[in-house]
């Protein structure tokens, strides 16, 4: 057997593309699992848009002077706080479906007794984790096409306005939210089955300072150096430099990029590492018993 098989770094299309039918056959045949993709990105676009536009309404009409600022200045401040809040949601879905995909294909299989069986048959982990990489990217691309024409209809919010920044942002947070998802998934391993929560609490613990809806100037001066880590952070800042028509993010990207390549290696050691202790303590058949 070769070195990179017995590694499980040898990855043949075939493989990956059975697996993913799998994958495909499941969602097809549940209509449940499909609203639940769907379902909560939708509902966080209409929910958090409509408060936006809420509270747009509230600060221009609070007095004559106030509507008198918003249709001026304050009005340009205000559509623009609605278009970063939009397009934070939109960003942040992506980050947090290509974790999802990873953590939860994972956690699936888990649940369903189906892991052994996985790990038994001639499929290296390279490919297992290669097919929930392209499981993820088919949800993102839905679900992302779904929350976009919405805001369209629904803000007057064009994604598209991103011009050619919007492929190499989409690219960091999928490069990201496939780092978060092997860490957690290594985590369970670990940890087992009560680490499995960390399967949806992850991408929330790093949301506040990832500079989601906010830049990083308004967290406390102590945190800020924490978010300047995380390469969502320079995603959603170069997001909103875009937005306000403030010129190039080359340097955002080239940031995101170098971090995420250094945080991609890292748990990518760390998640084989974890894999084989699990192996060599026999805990993956622990997890399924």
């Amino acid at each position: 057997m070769s070195t990179s098989s017995q590694l499980g770094l040898l990855v043949r299309p075939s493989r990956v593309r059975g697996l993913c039918s799998r994958y495909f056959y499941i969602y097809t045949r549940s209509g449940f699992r499909v609203l639940d993709i769907v379902f909560w990105p939708v509902m966080d676009l209409v929910v958090w848009g409509f408060v936006a536009k809420y509270f747009m309404r509230l600060d221009t009409t609070t007095s004559a002077t106030a509507a008198a600022a918003s249709a001026t200045a304050g009005g340009a401040s205000a559509g623009g706080a609605i278009t970063f809040l939009i397009g934070a949601i939109i960003f942040f879905n992506i980050l947090y479906r290509a974790q999802q995909s990873i953590s939860v294909s994972f956690l699936e299989d888990l649940w369903s007794r189906n892991l052994l069986n996985i790990f038994v048959a001639p499929i290296t982990v390279a490919e297992f984790v290669a097919a929930t990489y392209v499981v993820g990217i088919a949800q993102i691309a839905v679900v992302s096409t779904l929350m976009s024409v919405l805001a369209y209809f629904l803000y007057t919010f064009n994604i598209l306005t991103l011009s050619f920044a919007l492929i190499p942002l989409f690219l960091n947070l999928l490069v990201m939210g496939w780092s978060l998802g092997m860490m957690t998934t290594a985590l369970v391993f670990r940890f087992g089955h009560q680490a499995e929560a960390l399967a949806w609490a992850v991408p929330f613990l790093i949301q506040p300072v990832s500079a989601v809806f906010y830049p990083v100037s308004v967290l406390p001066t102590w945190l800020q150096p924490v978010a300047y880590l995380v390469p969502a952070t320079y995603v959603f800042e170069g997001m909103r430099h875009v937005l306000a028509g403030q010129g190039e993010i080359n340097r955002y990207l080239l940031i995101a990029s170098a971090l995420n390549v250094l945080y991609f290696v890292l748990v990518s050691f760390f998640f084989g590492g974890m894999l084989n202790n699990a192996r060599e303590r026999g805990a993956l058949a622990k997890l399924v018993v």
